[in-house]
């Protein structure tokens, strides 16, 4: 447990710290503290020092308090990255339990109040989980889809699933599932990216792509 005073206190004691990233989990739960907490050490800062303001979360939160964290972001340089699970909401409920529609909302939002601000550093991204047997080529289609009618420059994040907690019995996503999916993000989005390539035995994005034809 920790107060919002003790937190901006032992930053501006710190001069190494230089991002606060609000994740989880999903940081909607305690977005009241986080949007309190950023509003205050970001107002007691010394003039030239950085510390930019980070979330990476499902999306799914208030809206006012989500507008109020893009601004904090937008300000201080740092970045939302939202985890859009899934494109279809039956399958978001099946995954997470809840509907994703305020998620795309609040995307949406977002984007039309702070992406054309600063596009060459992008205040918004995106990342997919590609869950095998859940998460196929046509979900992703459906996000790429999705962003792109608002810029096909929004950075997208696919990551290869790797088992734990609940979802042991799942395996590592299939090779073929991963290309699948990344075609269909590239069909629509300019800056698409795969991550935990380690998985499926790939140390960098040009080796990928290169086994695969993709470049």
């Amino acid at each position: 447990m920790v107060t919002v005073s003790q937190l901006v206190n032992e930053t501006l004691a710190n001069q190494r710290i230089s991002c606060w990233c609000f994740f989880g989990g999903s940081p909607e739960p305690q977005l009241p503290f986080a949007v309190r907490a950023s509003e205050e050490v970001l107002k007691e800062l010394k003039p030239g020092r950085i510390l930019r303001i980070c979330f990476e979360w499902n999306g799914c939160g208030n809206k006012a308090l989500v507008k109020k964290a893009g601004e904090l972001s937008l300000r201080s340089g740092g970045n939302i990255k939202f985890d859009l699970k899934a494109y279809s909401d039956s399958l978001n409920k099946a995954l997470s339990g809840v509907s994703n529609r305020r998620a795309y909302e609040n995307f949406e939002m977002l984007f039309h109040e702070f992406y054309t601000e600063r596009p060459g550093l992008p205040v918004l991204t995106a990342t997919t989980l590609l869950v095998p047997g859940y998460v196929d080529s046509q979900e992703v289609e459906g996000i790429a889809r999705f962003l792109a009618d608002l810029d096909p420059e929004i950075p997208y994040s696919l990551l290869i699933f790797h088992p734990d907690y609940m979802m042991r019995d799942l395996p590592i996503t299939p090779v073929n599932q991963v290309v699948e999916c990344y075609k269909a993000a590239r069909r629509y989005l300019k800056n698409v990216n795969v991550g935990n390539l380690h998985l499926i035995g790939f140390s960098s994005m040009d080796g990928f792509k290169k086994s695969f034809g993709l470049l």
